[in-house]
């Protein structure tokens, strides 16, 4: 077989197929898996019969270990590829659960941010106006003051009759 002869190959072939088939599915226990080791290991053979020494042990215990070995790497190899499935999976439904919590908060901000807009506009313009210019502008009490031209004390009532106000507007809805 290593000078190409390929009825020496056919030869070995039918001596030794049946044996590396059970081989192969012996490690396998699956059919298709075992019939595409065989394949693969008779191309092996074919390819590497230069490198076979006969001092080492027999074609066919040469042949078997081939078997064995190229069985095992593709069960390994199968089993890598399923813990890879699963990891992936778990973090697919990972990501969904996170996901999915991320857009339902993403739904409460959103009605809670409707909730305090109209509860501001519901406010008298002179509360609305000291709030919006503290919380959205973020002036102090005293700038808010300078800016209307209002005392403090009269800036900071309004703030604080607002932000009741407010407090009683928003608590039942939420």
């Amino acid at each position: 077989m290593s000078a190409g002869d390929r009825g020496a190959f056919e030869k070995l072939y039918e001596r030794f197929s049946g044996v590396l088939y059970a081989t192969a599915f012996k490690v396998l226990n699956e059919a298709e898996a075992a019939a595409d080791v065989l394949q693969d290991v008779f191309i092996q053979i074919w390819d590497k019969a230069a490198m076979y020494d006969p001092e080492r042990g027999k074609p066919l215990t040469w042949a078997v270990t081939l078997t064995r070995n190229k069985a095992i790497d593709r069960l390994r190899s199968a089993q890598r590829r399923q813990r890879l499935n699963d990891e992936v999976e778990k973090e697919a439904e990972i990501f969904e659960q996170f996901n999915d919590q991320e857009s339902m908060g993403d739904v409460d901000l959103g009605e809670r941010s409707q909730i305090v807009r109209q509860a501001v506009l519901k406010l008298s313009k002179d509360q609305r106006q000291a709030i919006e210019m503290a919380f959205f502008s973020g002036l102090t009490q005293a700038e808010i003051a300078e800016r209307l031209d209002q005392p403090l004390g009269t800036v900071k009532a309004r703030i604080r009759r607002g932000m009741m106000k407010l407090r009683d507007l928003i608590t039942p809805a939420l």
